[in-house]
This record gives structure tokens, C-alpha cells and sequence, in this order.
């Protein structure tokens, strides 16, 4: 879907949600749960320091690796 824009090799585990912050770090906070207190703080997991060009989406791919990929816009008008 997208390019490797950078190789960190994080190690994703189960119950995580991973991000890039915005000083373009790869980061991770526990998932949300019903009922259950976590807590806000993100972890900074790899210093990359992505900058973002506009009209793009940045994710953490499976493998751990920072992707990029152009977001699609537009599309089909809806019936009234």
C-alpha cells in the first residue's frame, strides 16, 4: 500500500496502539479498554524524526517500519 519511508524494527506486542507522535517518533500507549484506567503517557520507542508532507498518511507497518502513503480523496458524491 505504501512505502518504507524508515527501518526501526520495533517489535510491536498485543495490546498496544503504535503511532508516530508529533515529532514524527514512533511511540505506544496501552489500547483502551471498557471499565479499565490506563494511562496517557506514550512511550517513545525510536527517534526518527519523519517530517510529514501534506496529503499523507504516516503508520507503523506490521515488520515495525515506518510506511507512508497517499491518502485518497474525493470519491463518490452521496444520493440525497
Amino acid at each position: 500500500m505504501g512505502k518504507v519511508i524508515a527501518k526501526t524494527g520495533v517489535k510491536r506486542q498485543a495490546g498496544y496502539l503504535y503511532f508516530l507522535n508529533k515529532a514524527g517518533h514512533v511511540a505506544r500507549v496501552p489500547m483502551a479498554r471498557s471499565g479499565k484506567k490506563t494511562s496517557k503517557k506514550q512511550e517513545v520507542l525510536a527517534k526518527v524524526g519523519v517530517k510529514r508532507n501534506t496529503g499523507h498518511l504516516y503508520y507503523v507497518d506490521g515488520k515495525g517500519n515506518v510506511c507512508e502513503a497517499v491518502m485518497q480523496r474525493g470519491g463518490r458524491r452521496k444520493k440525497r
